[in-house]
């Protein structure tokens, strides 16, 4: 059995032993195992914060910058080979594994850009300079400079290589070096991309470290100087975010959990309309690309009471395309969950929602996949469910089966309605709104907008332009208030800023100006 390697402290680390299993979650064979036992975390962690410290922090913007481009480009020519290892230690899908490599090399690409567009500068300026004496000779300007910590990144099984690229991009552009640490159960692909990147000879010793398999005392090592960023459950994020070190040194945490995210549909929308079919499209992908195993997919869809029916049978036709199955034959649009505690976890979450709910699509147990030995993988097919009363019904707004799983509810056919029952979700990563009754739009924006990271409004005249609901792009926020973790992800310049500190200077004016690189 072959055991991951970790890359720290400059050097590839190779246990002898392992700590967890990696499993084909289609033929349930064991692939390989992780460990870091035998790894000083210490010694670790001063190598990257001295180290790769330095070295970022003596490059430019533009330099940086020059490093993302580097790694993108040699990531994508590895595109063929991650979508095979994708396949094996994940299930996905062709389509499924392009989707999270190439998201990542396309945002290390788009913060290259972001770079050059910086150029030089020693630092980022935030706002403009002040007049703070009786000329404008003493002056003020604050001005966002890099943390001298390193930045511990804890990703989720779901995206191997866009989870590591999109928090790596923010990170290595402000200046901080990047330990990131994958979910075990997709960890080879992580583990490949770095030796790609590092065969590439492309970055300055210390920038980029990998731990494969349990953190040991890594976190509790972590200081004022530090970030951690962290994406998967809410229980997991919990105690993250208390662990005494951290909040003794107020350092800085940055966490994505888990989301009951909701598409919501306005009144009046024609079941014959451009708008209708892009609502019915973007949900029924949201369920099953990468298996609804995205936290940014649909749990809850709110239809008004009129629209139920139609809303019900448009996507249980759609979801009816799905074919479920091993991804090695070619049929196959939809693979299993990743794991068997995934398996396990959707399960016992589906018996919890048909206490109050009832199933219109699926058959809400495992099932064998096409393609595969039966009684093998974790399958669970597309499961809609209908609750026919959405204010009283409690699992569905609680508990997220993250899985191909949603369910539909009613509406009003009010905005305020609407905006409040999506509110019951406790925050969320993105919500979906759909119809071209501009003054329910305006409205929902108005009253529930604070309860969402992003809002996706899809109309007539965009419709055919619509990526889907769950794509995460650069140039916008990535994050939600709430059980969704409250953390804030790329946005652009706004990413690089949890990376940065955040410094007042007061002074001569032609010294302030110099120092912030205006001169």
């Amino acid at each position: 059995m072959r055991i991951l390697r970790s890359f720290v402290a400059g050097n590839w680390f190779a246990p002898r032993q392992a700590d967890a299993q990696l499993i084909d979650p289609c033929t349930e064979e064991v692939l390989g195992g992780v460990s870091t036992q035998g790894i000083d975390f210490d010694a670790a962690l001063r190598f990257s914060r001295e180290r790769g410290g330095a070295a970022l922090r003596a490059l430019s913007f533009a330099q940086r910058g020059e490093l993302l481009s580097a790694m993108s480009k040699r990531i994508h020519a590895g595109r063929d080979e991650l979508i095979e290892l994708s396949l094996a230690h994940m299930g996905a899908t062709r389509r499924d594994a392009k989707f999270d490599i190439d998201g990542g090399t396309f945002t290390l690409a788009h913060y290259a850009t972001l770079a050059a567009e910086l150029g030089e500068r020693p630092c980022m300026l935030d706002g403009a300079g002040v007049q703070l004496g009786r000329s404008a000779r003493f002056w003020g300007q604050h001005v966002l400079l890099p943390l001298s910590g390193v930045a511990v990144h804890v990703n989720a099984f779901n995206f191997p290589v866009w989870g590591f690229a999109e928090k790596a991009a923010c990170a290595l552009l402000a200046g901080m070096p990047v330990i990131t640490k994958p979910a075990t159960s997709s960890a080879a692909l992580a583990e490949r991309c770095f030796e790609m990147v590092l065969e590439a000879r492309v970055l300055p010793e210390g920038v980029l470290s990998l731990v494969c398999g349990p953190t040991g005392d890594l976190l509790d090592r972590l200081g004022s100087q530090d970030v951690l960023g962290f994406t998967g459950s809410a229980a997991t994020a919990l105690g993250l975010r208390g662990k005494r070190n951290l909040l003794a040194a107020s350092a800085r945490v940055n966490i994505e959990a888990d989301s009951l995210n909701a598409a919501v549909l306005a009144p009046g929308t024609e079941r014959s309309s451009e708008t209708w079919a892009a609502f019915i499209r973007d949900v029924s992908r949201e369920m099953t690309q990468k298996t609804g195993q995205k936290c940014t997919a649909v749990r809850r869809i709110f239809v008004p009471r009129a629209a139920l029916e139609a809303a019900c049978e448009d996507l249980v036709a759609a979801l009816g395309e799905t074919v479920t199955g091993n991804p090695r034959e070619e049929r196959v649009t939809m693979g299993p969950l990743a794991t068997r505690p995934q398996l396990d976890d959707a399960l016992l979450g589906l018996e919890r929602l048909r206490e109050e709910c009832e199933i219109v699509s699926g058959t809400g147990a495992r099932i064998d996949g096409v393609g595969n030995p039966a009684g093998k993988g974790f399958f669970v097919g597309p499961t809609l469910l209908v609750s026919r009363d959405a204010h009283a019904a409690r699992a569905v707004h609680e508990h997220e089966v993250f899985g191909p799983v949603a369910t539909v509810l009613t509406h009003d056919g009010t905005a305020g309605d609407a905006a409040a029952l999506v509110a019951r979700g406790g925050g969320s990563l993105v919500t979906s709104l759909y119809g071209d009754d501009l003054g329910f739009i305006e409205e929902f924006v108005r009253i529930g907008g604070a309860n969402c990271g992003r809002l996706y409004i899809g109309s007539e005249k965009v419709a055919s332009q619509l990526p889907g609901s769950g794509l995460v792009l650069p140039q916008l926020r990535h994050g939600g208030p709430g059980r969704a973790g409250g953390g804030d992800e790329l946005g652009g310049l706004r990413g690089l800023e949890l990376y940065l500190a955040r410094v007042a200077l007061a002074g001569d004016r032609s010294l302030v100006d110099r120092i912030a690189g205006k001169r």
